[in-house]
């Protein structure tokens, strides 16, 4: 079967290399979490010609390629405009057999569910450019800066890892349902899949990994204004347990660019997809949930899974 997505923004990091590697690896995303093969991409480019050197959409360019080749495919071609900022991005192509196509529908009661990267990206970029702007004002010599150069690496990797990991893992595996996380958060993409299946999602915040300076970045109300509108949205829509704080709530809503893939499969089997996704790099999967039938609200989410009090 031939699957098909398009996906392109504007730069989260400095780096026109990394920035090429993280768009490509978000747009690739969408076709990873069908549980597809990408196989071509056309790139989408806009540029601004009279501002910047040629030579940083040339790294652009090859931070994507790098990656649509890592990731086993090819880039065919494209297309690219003059604009006033920069925006990088591709139209992918994959296959899947029927058989093992995945979609947002299908999680079952009894699943569970596991996520296979850690929260936290929209928060931590947030604070880098905080960073950026502060600098512009305040000399060096006085300005503590909020993230040092080892977080900055961190949520780098994070963004610029392939989900093929958490595909390659599902082999062997009833993957019943799949969704990438990206601006809607967990919590947003979480929604969509219990709405098309007709359940109800629980998650434990306690299980849920996230990015190692995410936490605090959130207690100093740093987060992306998309965040924010996640958390107004989706607060109606969930019953929240006793000892979930306000910063929880944000980090589940947090906007994440190039996120991990939410996969619903029984719960016998999560652990050891789990595993396997950390065995074969996505090395922060956890199982984050499960997967009930349907009650008042389409998620509920709790400090600790009920079943461990």
């Amino acid at each position: 079967m031939l699957v098909q997505t398009v996906d392109f923004f504007t730069p989260v990091v400095d780096d026109p290399y990394l920035f090429g590697q993280i768009a490509a690896a978000n747009a690739l995303s969408d076709v990873y979490a069908m549980r597809a093969r990408p196989v071509l991409a056309l790139a989408l480019a806009a540029f601004p010609t009279t501002v910047l050197p040629t030579e940083v959409f040339e790294e652009i360019l090859r931070g994507g390629s790098d990656k649509v080749t890592e990731a086993g495919a090819v880039i065919g071609g494209g297309h690219s405009i003059d604009h006033d900022v920069p925006i990088y991005g591709l139209s992918v192509t994959g296959l899947a057999a029927e058989s093992d196509l995945t979609r947002n529908a299908g999680a079952q009661p009894g699943d569970a569910l596991v996520l296979s990267k850690p929260l936290g990206i929209g928060v931590t970029v947030s604070a880098g450019r905080t960073d950026s702007i502060a600098a512009e004002g305040v000399s060096g010599l006085f300005r503590r800066r909020l993230v040092s150069d080892d977080v900055l690496d961190e949520v780098s990797r994070v963004m610029s890892a392939l989900n093929r990991f958490a595909v390659d893992a599902m082999e062997g595996f009833d993957i019943h349902a799949a969704t990438d996380v990206t601006g809607y958060g967990l919590l947003g993409h979480a929604h969509e899949m219990m709405e098309a299946s007709g359940t109800t999602g629980e998650f434990w915040v306690d299980s849920v990994p996230f990015l190692s300076e995410a936490r605090r970045f959130a207690a100093r109300g740093i987060a992306p204004d998309g965040s924010r509108v996640n958390v107004r949205n989706l607060r109606p829509r969930t019953e929240v347990g006793t000892g979930v704080s306000d910063e929880d709530f944000l980090l589940l809503c947090d906007a994440q660019t190039s996120g991990g893939l939410l996969v619903a499969l029984p719960e016998e089997e999560a652990e050891r997809y789990a595993s396997r996704c950390r065995e074969l790099g996505a090395d922060r999967a956890s199982v984050v949930g499960r997967v009930a039938g349907r009650g008042a609200r389409a998620l509920e989410v709790f400090r600790t899974s009920r079943r461990n009090g």
